[in-house]
């Protein structure tokens, strides 16, 4: 290597290691959950409970997309001692956290299913799930056809895949059963 080419490849080498770190920050996504509702998941260990948070957290981003005049001040103030600030961003951006959130969600029932097939959380958090995205797609499909830009499309798709497979994964399960002590009790009454 000669002392010219030596000097371009160690100029060349240089750019490139000053040119990195900014371009690693221009690739940085954003997080789809805030801080306190990340402490929330990270505390509701049972199923259930842990699908109750990511329908909250989905729900708050759609206060935002909404108006929070919507909502009481009151609610607000509740919810923001436990919940934090309601997020923002674009809308792009909130409906890819909904996305996200749901595709979480999805990984969770996913991970206890593969551990606990039988699971009796199992059933009950995916028609929560599914009765929430049902509602939340319902309420932006007039939205859809409005999307500004491709990152609102993109998101747009995004959500509804994930609300689909939720959905398709929701219809396949038996139908619930209602629980023996319900139907002694009904059997005690009608038998007086």
């Amino acid at each position: 290597m000669n002392a010219r080419s030596s000097v371009l490849f160690l100029t060349a080498s240089l750019i490139l290691m000053l040119c990195t770190p900014l371009e690693t920050l221009c690739v940085q996504t954003r997080d789809h959950l805030t801080e306190q509702e990340v402490e929330l998941v990270k505390d509701a260990q049972e199923l259930d409970k842990r699908i109750a948070i990511f329908i909250k957290a989905a729900d708050r981003r759609m206060l935002v997309l909404k108006g929070v005049e919507a909502t009481s001040a009151k609610q607000l103030k509740e919810d923001a001692e436990s919940w934090g600030e309601l997020p923002t961003g674009t809308r792009a951006e909130l409906i890819g956290d909904m996305a996200r959130i749901f595709d979480e969600a999805i990984t969770n029932i996913d991970d206890v299913s593969s551990r606990d097939e039988k699971n009796p959380l199992i059933p009950k958090a995916l028609r929560s799930l599914a009765a929430a995205v049902t509602r939340i797609v319902e309420q932006l499909k007039p939205s859809e056809a409005k999307a500004k830009n491709d990152s609102e499309t993109n998101s747009f798709d995004q959500l509804i895949g994930n609300a689909e497979s939720i959905i398709q994964a929701a219809n396949k399960l038996p139908p619930p059963v209602e629980k023996k002590e319900k139907n002694k009790t009904e059997k005690t009454k009608g038998a007086n």
